[in-house]
């Protein structure tokens, strides 16, 4: 069922797409994170937010 509410949609969007993956364990971190929380690695990228169908 899709959200229909533009402000929730935002909310949800933010929660899924803008956060940093570790290189080195793979460990979910926030956007504003320099260091890993799991295992205080520095190699940090931002999550793929490109859109498209799966293949």
């Amino acid at each position: 069922m899709p959200i229909t509410d533009p402000i929730k949609k935002q909310i949800a969007q933010q929660r899924r797409l803008f956060f940093k993956i570790c290189f080195k364990c793979g460990g979910r971190n926030p956007i504003s994170a320099s260091r890993c929380r799991k295992c205080r690695g520095t190699r940090l990228r931002l999550k793929n937010r490109s859109l498209g169908a799966k293949k």
